[in-house]
């Protein structure tokens, strides 16, 4: 059977780059494991972070390409992944080390381009006896055949549905297929969790569906047709997390629109909407702080000061 890297197919860019051989396709990462970072994170929702926070593996660089991505000093293609590749066994010791000092969960962020080594690292975890609850933290971006393919391994779906607008998903983005790509692969997380979620004794997620959604200054109609995309392609009990975190990086400082914050009031619009469409499970985040979640890459920790 071939190794599905030599011939890359994983993820919907569809390269066919012949990874096992160097050669290097949209994402630009081979069968190395380009990690970032490997941290105890306590800024999710708070049934991800619980009392001990949920070990997060920040993947390095992505299958889209946002011009205003918060994590652009680990998600840019244009960066080498070698300062950033570790070893398995040096990747797992990191992640138990976590895991020993009370997170329950782990996720992977930004893993649509690394499925084969995601893989890997659960098949070490569990030769070591280790089931943590697998998170899948993603920009949607995915097949809806490979969702299909994780349902018994992967038990927390977080993915982050970003436009209903290709235009927009182009221009920000570098995709022109998102609305339907995404919109297949959220409706097949659906499929296999629905609306409810499980909880375990001290209220750490073990087991569901939570949709992220991240408002964009000048965009409210966009958050609005993702809303409506939700509740009426899967369900108004879906658990919803609104974030209103968007911060100018430096990369967009000139753009004509993404260039400010979002407004309190583009942010009161979404969340009317979501009251009027009949949500009634999830999380928003005040509008005044995204700089509480502002990650800084350079750092040993990303999210401590």
């Amino acid at each position: 059977m071939n190794d599905p890297m030599s011939h890359c197919m994983l993820c919907p860019r569809g390269c066919g780059a012949d990874r096992i051989y160097g050669e290097l396709g949209y994402c630009e990462v081979g069968t190395e494991l380009p990690i970032s970072s490997i941290c105890c994170h306590m800024g999710e929702e708070p049934v991800l972070s619980g009392k001990h926070g949920i070990c997060n593996i920040f993947f390095a660089h992505c299958n889209l390409q946002c011009i205003y991505c918060q994590n652009h000093q680990i998600s840019s293609n244009r960066l080498s992944t070698s300062s950033v590749a570790v070893s398995l066994e040096n990747a797992v010791r990191q992640i138990e080390e976590i895991l020993d000092h009370g997170a329950r969960g782990v996720g992977f962020v930004s893993p649509s381009h690394c499925l084969m080594q995601m893989r890997m690292i659960m098949q070490a975890l569990s030769e070591r006896g280790r089931h943590p609850a697998y998170v899948y933290n993603t920009n949607s971006y995915d097949l809806a055949e490979t969702i299909s393919s994780l349902e018994t391994s992967i038990d927390v779906y977080l993915p982050d549905m970003k436009y209903m607008d290709n235009n927009l998903a182009h221009e920000y983005s570098d995709v022109a297929d998102y609305v339907e790509v995404a919109g297949a692969a959220v409706r097949e997380m659906y499929r296999q969790r629905g609306a409810e979620i499980e909880l375990d004794d001290e209220g750490h997620i073990t087991r569901g569906l939570i949709i992220r959604h991240l408002v964009l200054p000048g965009h409210v109609e966009n958050s609005v047709a993702v809303l409506r995309f939700i509740a009426d392609e899967l369900s108004p009990d879906v658990h919803v997390s609104l974030m209103s975190q968007y911060h100018p990086t430096a990369a967009v400082q000139e753009h004509p629109i993404l260039s400010r914050r979002l407004h309190p009031g583009e942010y009161e619009q979404v969340l009317d909407e979501f009251e009027r469409l009949g949500f009634h499970r999830g999380w928003a985040q005040d509008v005044s702080s995204p700089s509480n979640y502002l990650p800084d890459f350079d750092k040993d920790h990303p999210f401590e000061e």
